[in-house]
């Protein structure tokens, strides 16, 4: 009868509703929030919500996209970066089912997404904390899955010419096009970032159809991917949208400034200074210490 008893009780404490348990101590507002985050292995099991801006926020209720899909393949696996908010993860799954008959790819490579409970990352992107940034690769995916080690290893496909005033032409194909194109025309995208060499060429290729170019955006890097971010969905009453695009179809005298020395060779710029979780909105504390 004791063992009974005993048995009963131990039954009760382990299916006692989380917020029944002690909850960890809340960490101190002057710690480093990438440290924080980063050591985060899984999402804060609260409700779906992107909390704060794309570059200082966190992520609650986050989902993981699949490592593997008959169309996508996750890269970096290592990072522990495919996490996002779940109308990211749809969005993922519904643009990579549609690259086939678009671009005639297998499908797409996935880059980094955001952290399980979002935030600051230990190193790399600046931005990618809220769950509403997705990295695409200018990678076709492979006919074939890839093995852990290719994951880790391989590279993706460097889309733009050693000087950096165009794209390689040994590289770039209208598929490349039609892939960006049909991201920027999803009503659920706000930017697309790309390299200002495959801005320039995606304006020179685009012919008439010219309203897609608004939303892709010329930005250090992205010569390897396309960055693709999303809006604050519904229900996330904390996050703070970016302003609109401009208008126009940005391929003036905007872009032609990307291509003055000064920005072709920036500055080197130096460490990044470590956030501190106080921050960040008081919101990501409680993401932080959710079980």
């Amino acid at each position: 009868m004791r063992k009974t008893f005993a048995a009963a009780l131990g039954l009760i404490a382990l299916t006692a509703p989380l917020s029944a348990q002690t909850p960890a101590p809340p960490p101190a507002p002057t710690a480093s929030a990438r440290e924080l985050f980063g050591r985060a292995a899984t999402a804060a099991p609260l409700a779906a919500r992107a909390i704060g801006t794309y570059i200082r926020g966190c992520l609650s209720g986050a989902v993981a996209l699949p490592v593997d899909g008959k169309t996508w393949q996750v890269m970096r696996l290592s990072r522990n970066r495919n996490w996002g908010h779940p109308r990211l993860v749809q969005f993922l799954e519904r643009f990579a089912a549609r690259v086939p008959a678009i671009a005639g790819w297998a499908g797409i490579l996935v880059g980094d997404l955001a952290q399980p409970r979002g935030g600051p990352m230990l190193t790399g992107h600046l931005s990618h904390q809220i769950g509403l940034d997705a990295d695409i690769w200018l990678t076709p995916m492979p006919a074939r899955t890839l093995t852990p080690a290719e994951r880790e290893e391989m590279s993706a496909i460097n889309a733009v010419a050693e000087d950096w005033n165009d794209i390689d032409p040994k590289v770039w194909t209208p598929a490349h096009v039609r892939v960006i194109k049909a991201a920027a025309e999803d009503p659920l995208v706000e930017r697309v970032l790309v390299n200002p060499a495959i801005k320039k060429a995606l304006c020179r290729d685009a012919g008439t159809d010219r309203a897609w170019l608004r939303k892709v955006r010329p930005w250090y890097g992205h010569n390897w991917h396309m960055h693709i971010r999303i809006g604050c969905p519904p229900g996330s009453t904390e996050c703070k949208p970016q302003d609109a695009v401009p208008p126009g179809d940005g391929c003036g005298i905007e872009l032609a400034w990307w291509f003055r020395p000064e920005a072709l060779k920036p500055r080197p710029v130096g460490p990044q200074r470590v956030m501190k979780l106080s921050e960040l909105p008081a919101t990501c504390t409680k993401v932080l210490v959710a079980p």
